[in-house]
């Protein structure tokens, strides 16, 4: 022992005090506790230490060229102080294995993040340094995109910022046209604003056929202990609207929406794996409807309507997930709510608050997640939306999803997934759709449309190991679709019976960007189809997922 800490020692036992404990470190070369470990003998968060790498790793010889090296020179990497104002913890925390698990998903829902790791760095007398690793994905997307889908182009001419001087902001300034309209729009968005969970967001597009405006200023429940919420949202969309029948437009009317909601919500936090909300407000729902010169026009309009009226909404959320890699995504961890998630809204319009009518409005929702053996999983949701006016239901849609996931081998996974909606007295905007981009990949966009719809999907997925410049990652499906929408007004005439067809298709993940996350480029086949039809679909486009 050093003289110098032995004199001090003696000198406190002489005034009859003790010297502190000095901090403990592990052994050398034992190895680092998990986070449960850590959770299990009450630890503390120490120091947080945040590294954001930049979008490729240049100490990695195959990331360490030229057009590499030049991405990273141009781009501005993500502010420390933005990923750690995302952050769920903070030194002095006890560790909860659960909550750093929360706190990789909030980070991953970034999409300026490629990746997010949290690992333990160090241990002494039971407090734990924690590292965050995170890497940025390229965020400025200036170009153009085009997708094919169902026999029907649309495109996109932008200049688009997912992380704007690395702040977390997002601009976009673009033009777009697709199976409905063209037009220009702007858009900037953040969603930690100030240094708080706050998003504050701005929309506005001028299109061919009308104008659509939004402002959101909203402190959402971000966290499964975020103990309470407030916000206020204003929606103007005015537009052209158009019935279709066998994916051809029958006729068409001009629809304008005004929606608004102020409100404010309590929670009590995560207790015994549960978490439980309660949120009320007011809320504005105004919907007008006119003949629109020049167009063909429906036989007859919907009434408008006004509904204002407060609400009340109550949600359960239990903290179970569970990560994955290679469901949805390639190469990447992915986490799935393997627990119960529920809500009910519920709002009574009054004539005497300005509505058209009196009554009840409402909304609901609930999931379950399975895991079985084998690394199987099956999730499972049923939503509920609509109206009760004068003793009956009005303008309701009622609609559930089964999913079910089964690895077999290292890179290959069978999916299945069942669909299936109906709507009761449904309003002029509530069609259901069915082809192209619908999920009948296999026939043309609104190729079917009616009250009730249905569609059942089997898919073989292969995941290679395929890395093509450190850029894509490759995957293929072979799959059938199998659906029918059906009723109402504008179902299809001459070919109103389920409907099938099989396809392959190819998946680009591309890892580095923001802005694109898998290109889907498919090959499909219809079997049943009229003879307007093509035989082979043609579909490209890019989604969130597999």
């Amino acid at each position: 022992m050093p003289k110098s800490t032995a004199l001090a020692g003696a000198l406190l036992a002489g005034l009859g005090l003790s010297a502190p404990a000095m901090p403990q470190a592990l052994p050398e070369g034992a190895p680092l506790p998990t986070f449960a470990q850590l959770e299990a003998s009450g630890a503390t968060v120490g120091r947080i230490v945040v590294r954001n790498g930049n979008i490729f790793d240049t100490s990695d010889p195959e990331e360490d060229n030229w057009l590499f090296r030049t991405a990273n020179f141009l781009h501005i990497n993500t502010r420390e102080k933005v990923v750690r104002q995302s952050l769920l913890f903070e030194t002095g925390d006890r560790i909860r294995a659960s909550g750093m698990n929360e706190a990789e998903r909030v980070l991953r829902s970034s999409r300026y993040f490629s990746d997010v790791e949290l690992r333990v760095l160090a241990v002494r007398d039971n407090v734990a340094d924690i590292e965050v690793h995170t890497h940025d994905a390229w965020s400025l997307d200036p170009g153009f995109s085009f997708n094919r889908t169902g026999g029907k182009n649309s495109y996109n001419i932008n200049l688009r910022e997912y992380n704007f001087l690395g702040t977390g902001t997002q601009l976009t300034l673009g033009k777009t046209s697709d199976i409905d309209r063209s037009g220009n729009e702007f858009e900037i968005a953040n969603d930690r604003a100030f240094g708080t969970w706050t998003r504050l967001a701005y929309t506005h597009a001028r299109n061919d056929d009308g104008k659509r405006e939004g402002v959101t200023v909203v402190r959402p429940f971000h966290a499964l202990d975020a103990r309470w919420s407030a916000g206020a949202t204003w929606l103007l969309n005015d537009r052209i609207e158009a019935n279709y029948v066998a994916g051809d437009i029958q006729s068409e009317y001009r629809y304008r929406e005004t929606r608004a909601e102020v409100f404010g919500g309590w929670s009590g936090g995560l207790r015994d794996g549960f978490t439980t909300r309660f949120t009320g407000g007011l809320r504005l729902q105004d919907d007008v409807y006119a003949f629109e010169p020049g167009r063909v026009a429906p036989a007859a309009l919907a009434p408008d309507q006004k509904l204002a009226y407060p609400f009340i909404r109550a949600e359960v959320v239990e903290d179970r997930f569970e990560r994955r890699t290679n469901r949805n995504q390639m190469g990447r961890p992915e986490f799935f709510a393997l627990g119960l998630t529920t809500f009910l809204d519920i709002g009574y319009a009054t004539k005497a608050m300005g509505s058209s009518r009196d009554s009840w409005v409402y909304s609901g929702n609930v999931g379950r997640g399975f895991a079985l053996a084998d690394d199987q999983m099956i999730l499972a949701s049923a939503f509920i939306d609509g109206q009760f006016t004068d003793g009956r239901i009005d303008r309701q849609q009622l609609g559930g999803r089964l999913q079910y996931y089964r690895p077999h081998g290292q890179r290959w996974v069978f999916y299945a997934s069942a669909n299936g909606d109906v709507l009761t007295r449904p309003g002029p905007s509530d069609t259901l759709w069915l082809g192209g981009d619908n999920g009948l990949r296999g026939y043309p966009q609104r190729y079917q449309s009616g009250e009730r719809r249905g569609l059942f999907t089997v898919e073989e997925r292969a995941y290679s190991d395929i890395y093509l410049w450190r850029l894509f990652r490759l995957g293929a499906a072979a799959y059938v679709d199998v659906g029918r929408a059906w009723g109402g007004p504008y179902q299809n005439p001459t070919n109103a019976g389920w409907l099938t067809n099989l396809g392959l298709g190819l998946r680009i993940f591309n890892t580095r960007s923001a802005f694109a996350n898998v290109l889907h480029v498919d090959l499909a086949f219809p079997l049943n189809a009229d003879a307007k039809v093509d035989r082979v679909q043609l579909l490209v486009k890019t989604r969130a997922s597999f």
